[in-house]
């Protein structure tokens, strides 16, 4: 494992829920970090975000570790969810709020 992928590993278990977005929650830096961030903060959950603009070898890293190629990504328990638009259909769909509840994921 290389060790981007370690770096990534450890905060994706470490914390229960995890965002890797563009930017941070009170200054995202694109559209679709934005949309994550508020759907993180209506279903009251305790998050880590980590900044990818901030650490050019998370931006790419992520990408590989999770296999997908766009950014925001969250993590829920050390499993990939999806990006913004997948966290906006679980969000509707009541899907993500039963994820976190089945997950036990800490409430704020």
């Amino acid at each position: 494992m290389s060790d981007i992928n370690a770096r990534i590993s450890d905060l994706v278990t470490r914390n229960d829920v995890v965002l890797f977005m563009k930017g941070t929650p009170l200054f995202p830096q694109c559209g679709f970090s934005s949309r994550a961030v508020a759907i993180l903060d209506q279903c009251g959950v305790a998050y880590e975000s980590v900044d990818v603009l901030q650490d050019m070898e998370i931006r790419q890293g992520i990408k590989s570790f999770s296999d997908w190629p766009t950014i925001p990504q969250l993590y829920v328990k050390g499993e990939f969810v999806g990006g913004s638009d997948i966290m906006m259909e679980m969000f509707e769909a009541g899907e993500l709020q039963q994820l976190f509840n089945e997950r036990g994921v800490a409430k704020i």
